[in-house]
């Protein structure tokens, strides 16, 4: 039975009940309030209240210093909602540096990639984003059918102890790096069946969006433009049309430039972005890192705030009542 938890989808047993879901998330004991389905559910019944398909949990506590502004992947909440890859930096100390200057929580590497340190020769990528400090996700770049894409997936599973939040991509060609999205359908329902939580990477169109959320991707990752070409947000009204028919986290990925690219993405409503090449290809990389994290915290911000309506005439902002001529 899927239930959704802070607007994130989640799979439970029938006979689950709300103090369940605040047992699984670490929260007994915890000073919190909780709505189930826009009503207000007393302490006293967190127990007794059996969950049915489809309803909708918000789980809330009081926090000092401001809002704090989380989204929730696979049952974790995060903060940042920046996403960040590590692949094009010159050095492994660059790397570190930028990703630090991001300030990313979830970190994507590249499992067929021999920066990982697989040669005893090479630096240990793990050394510099240590899984203790930040959520690995394994990515299967460079995967150009379900098959490699799936076995990568199970190798990441591997190397990093059991993980099962990873990254799917398909390519369908190395000239546009495009998802081709039939295999990616493929791989997809495979990986679910396996038990991995999966982060998809698909193109800008609602229905293929959509068919992901319901094969059981834990968010779906819509690009912005090609893969590394810089070009922002190419089609925003397709993005926004998935941000509002999806029922798990959508966010940006792929063709993100500068800083203004995040905002909008953040602007529509999406609830992150993930980025490489806007960070590592710039000409001070750690810096960009920096514009990035505030990009996205701006842009967020100005969801939240709601922007002003467009008009096609001047309103004037000063009142005329008053005026002396």
């Amino acid at each position: 039975m899927i239930i959704y938890v802070n607007g994130a989808s989640r799979e439970y047993s029938q006979a689950c009940s709300v103090a369940d879901v605040i047992a699984e998330l670490g929260l007994t004991g915890k000073k919190i309030a909780v709505e189930l389905n826009k009503e207000i559910l007393p302490f006293n019944q967190h127990q007794t209240q059996l969950l049915q398909a489809e309803d909708r949990l918000e789980i809330v506590h009081a926090i000092g210093g401001g809002q704090q502004d989380s989204f929730i992947i696979a049952g974790v909440a995060y903060q940042s909602r920046l996403l960040v890859g590590t692949g094009k930096y010159k050095d492994m100390e660059e790397t570190r540096l930028a990703i630090e200057a991001s300030g990313a929580q979830i970190v994507t590497v590249a499992i067929r990639r021999t920066n990982i340190g697989q040669h005893a020769n090479e630096p240990n990528l793990l050394d510099v984003i240590s899984p203790d400090k930040y959520t690995i996700l394994p990515n299967t770049a460079g995967c150009y059918t379900a098959e490699e894409a799936v076995r990568t997936c199970r190798l990441g599973r591997e190397l990093l102890g059991g993980h099962k939040l990873v990254k799917l991509e398909v390519l369908a060609d190395q000239k546009t790096l495009f998802p081709d999205v039939a295999e990616t359908y493929i791989a997809a329902e495979l990986l679910v069946k396996e038990g991995f939580d999966v982060m998809v990477y698909t193109n800008d169109d609602p229905i293929a969006a959509k068919r992901l959320e319901d094969i059981g991707c834990v968010a779906v990752m819509p690009l912005a433009a090609p893969i590394g070409s810089g070009l922002g947000i190419r089609n925003p009204y397709n993005i926004l049309t998935i941000v509002e028919n999806a029922n798990v986290p959508i966010l940006v990925d792929a063709g993100v430039g500068t800083a203004s690219d995040a905002a909008i993405a953040m602007e529509l409503g999406c609830d992150g972005v993930l980025m490489n090449t806007a960070i590592a290809a710039a000409k001070n990389p750690i810096l960009m890192a920096s514009a990035m994290r505030k990009g996205i915290e701006a842009g967020r911000e100005a969801f939240l705030a709601g922007r002003m309506p467009r008009r096609r005439f001047a309103s004037a902002s000063s009142p005329i009542d008053g005026l002396f001529f």
